[in-house]
């Protein structure tokens, strides 16, 4: 993989989107609360950003591969959270 100029404003890209999920992820965390947490787009996105990992790995960049698996971890966490802290009605 090499990393050239577009890979690395690929690069500056992934970390500012990624690291926009991880605020969410602290509140929830603390907070423990999910309320405002829609499964159903988590899920879906989850899925996405996991296809987004393999469409990454086929053309092998360096930017798009590590940025869907730390903001696929991150999407995990909240459906993860979702699940578990989720109110019984």
């Amino acid at each position: 993989m090499e990393v050239n100029s577009t890979e690395i404003i690929g690069l500056i890209a992934a970390v500012l989107t990624t690291s926009a999920f991880v605020p969410q992820v602290l509140k929830t965390w603390k907070s423990k609360d999910v309320e405002g947490l829609s499964l159903t787009m988590y899920s879906v996105f989850f899925v996405g950003i996991v296809l987004w990992l393999v469409y990454g790995i086929l053309i092998e960049s360096i930017a798009v591969i590590l940025a869907n698996v730390v903001t696929a971890i991150l999407a995990f966490i909240l459906v993860f959270f979702k699940l578990k802290y989720k109110t019984k009605k």
